[in-house]
């Protein structure tokens, strides 16, 4: 087996890995008026834009999405099928593919600290995510674009536990075992952070 062929194995699995992961944490599930519930998923999310990065975390995500669109129930509450595409929560479908991108290349803009690891996860896997979904869901349910976003407020302390969660576990990950992260070749030296 040659080493591209390895390497491209390894990002295989890790992709699958982190797909399985996002769908899994979319079996914890707090529904709430609107229809968009909250959901482990976006935790899922963040680990995949701060773990993969910006080239491969977003092929994570496209395997989930891909699975839902085939109908399986792969998205919270075991939803999935064409519909999830048309609901109100479809911004937010859309947001994740933006924001693991957006996460993965704050994290690769500098050396790995704790707090770029929290501030990524926010920006990409909260704000970024909110940029898309929230006048998606505007427009699918008829509610005006302002109550919408002040409806979302509901979203944020879950959302702010989840990045608290997100942070420490790549901390961790990143301490225990470096190359799980994409840049693992300079894994070692950025592991000492």
């Amino acid at each position: 087996m040659t080493a591209s062929t390895r390497d491209s194995s390894a990002t295989l699995g890790r992709v699958a890995v982190f797909a399985a992961l996002i769908i899994v944490l979319g079996t914890v599930v707090v529904p709430l008026p609107g229809g968009v519930p909250i959901t482990g998923q976006t935790l899922g999310v963040m680990l995949a834009g701060l773990v993969l990065g910006p080239r491969v975390a977003p092929w994570s995500i496209a395997l989930v999405l891909a699975l839902a669109a085939v109908g399986l129930p792969v998205l919270a509450g075991g939803r999935g099928g064409l519909g999830v595409f048309v609901g109100p929560t479809v911004g937010y479908l859309i947001g994740w593919i933006a924001g693991v991108v957006v996460i993965g290349l704050l994290m690769r803009t500098g050396r790995f600290t704790w707090w770029r690891c929290a501030v990524a996860a926010l920006v990409g896997g909260v704000f970024v995510v909110y940029a898309f979904g929230i006048p998606v869901q505007a427009l699918v349910t008829g509610v005006p674009l302002d109550l919408t976003a002040l409806s979302s407020l509901a979203f944020l302390p879950g959302d702010l536990i989840k990045v608290t969660a997100a942070t420490l576990i790549v901390v961790t990950l990143r301490r225990a075992y470096p190359r799980a992260f994409a840049d693992s070749r300079r894994g070692r030296e950025l592991a000492t952070a």
